[in-house]
């Protein structure tokens, strides 16, 4: 199994990136997709998911409205498009398969989306710094 992550770069504030990570090494299609981000000092913090057929998507308070997660099951690859970004988007971003669907999760106030033992696989990241 393999989780590649692109497209994390540096941006002023108020700037867009896409980020993408390719996967290979299960049905993508059959599996709910994740991105996590963890900033320097920090736990992981989960941001954005997304079922496996696209339809459903999930998003913390923190980046809704801003960012977009979507997917290409033909190309097996999963995207997060980043707008309107802040400082404090500043982290290294990853995807990752949960290891339940994120229906389980999502509802859940404990945030078990943050917590890495609620996942299968990681990529290794993809560094996104936002700066004036």
């Amino acid at each position: 199994v393999q989780l590649v992550e692109s497209g994390g770069d540096m941006v002023q504030p108020g700037g867009s990136l896409r980020l993408s990570c390719r996967v290979s090494g299960f049905p993508f299609s059959g599996y709910d997709m994740t991105w996590v981000r963890q900033a320097p000092g920090r736990g992981p913090e989960w941001v954005s998911g997304v079922d496996g057929t696209g339809r459903l998507t999930y998003y913390a308070d923190s980046v809704k409205g801003r960012f977009t997660i979507f997917r290409d099951n033909a190309k097996n690859t999963l995207y997060l498009q980043m707008n309107r970004m802040k400082p404090e988007d500043t982290a290294l971003y990853y995807c990752a398969r949960p290891k339940s669907k994120l229906s389980s999760y999502y509802y859940d106030p404990s945030s078990p989306l943050n917590d890495r033992v609620n996942y299968d696989y990681w990529g290794q990241g993809t560094q996104v710094t936002v700066s004036s």
